[in-house]
């Protein structure tokens, strides 16, 4: 459902395009990464995956289910409360790990956070937790790399920036871009394991960037 009304939103505040590596596949029981730039981010990764068919459980922040319809809308599409900064934060990594054993795709956002940043332009992803290396590890699930860019021209910066972001965005159409690359297997200790699944996201998030005519700099 909350793919469907994504992609029902997103193409009144830009314009959205995907793409994907030869060798990309969503099978059941993948973890999809992706980068995290913006509030506006998750919305353009479902409306993508919704365009590849798939539907995700997702491990969003906790304090989304203290909003009440939106709340039940994630407990219903089965998507896992992260508590940041809690002990309570390690039963997020046992959901997903529920999750792809019953052949589901999980997408998870390695940095963990949104960047505070007051510019609306693109920067590399910042370093992953080690959260997602370790679901990989245990579970033995691939890791599907997916690179976003352009939600941070929808919404980004102070709070009545992103307001204000929000509010015209339908009117400056601005582009947004989804790339999916190629499933890798992660390998090693989690250290390593980290370094290989920033450093696939990151080539994505790069094809996406460039996609939509932004600077791509060098990699954090």
């Amino acid at each position: 459902m909350l793919g469907r009304l994504a992609s029902a939103v997103v193409p009144a505040l830009g314009r959205l395009t995907v793409t994907s590596d030869a060798g990309a596949a969503l099978a059941p029981g993948s973890i999809i990464a992706a980068n995290h730039t913006s509030l506006a981010d998750p919305a353009v990764v479902l409306a993508a995956l919704h365009r590849l068919g798939a539907a995700p459980v997702v491990l969003a922040a906790a304090g989304l289910w203290r909003i009440p319809l939106l709340g039940r809308m994630l407990t219903r599409e089965g998507y896992v409360p992260v508590h940041r900064n809690d002990p309570r934060a390690v039963r997020a990594l046992d959901g997903a790990a529920a999750a792809l054993a019953d052949g589901r795709l999980v997408l998870i956002y390695g940095e963990g956070a949104v960047p505070r940043r007051k510019d609306a332009g693109e920067a590399a992803p910042r370093p992953f937790r080690g959260g997602l290396a370790h679901l990989a590890l245990t579970t033995g699930a691939p890791v599907v790399p997916l690179g976003q860019a352009g939600a941070r021209r929808v919404t980004s910066g102070s709070r009545p920036k992103q307001l204000a972001g929000l509010v015209t965005a339908p009117l400056r159409r601005p582009a947004l871009h989804v790339h999916v690359g190629a499933p890798v297997r992660l390998t090693g200790d989690r250290a390593s394991a980290t370094v290989r699944a920033h450093a696939a996201v990151t080539s994505a998030w790069r094809t996406a960037a460039e996609r939509i005519g932004e600077p791509v700099g060098l990699a954090a």
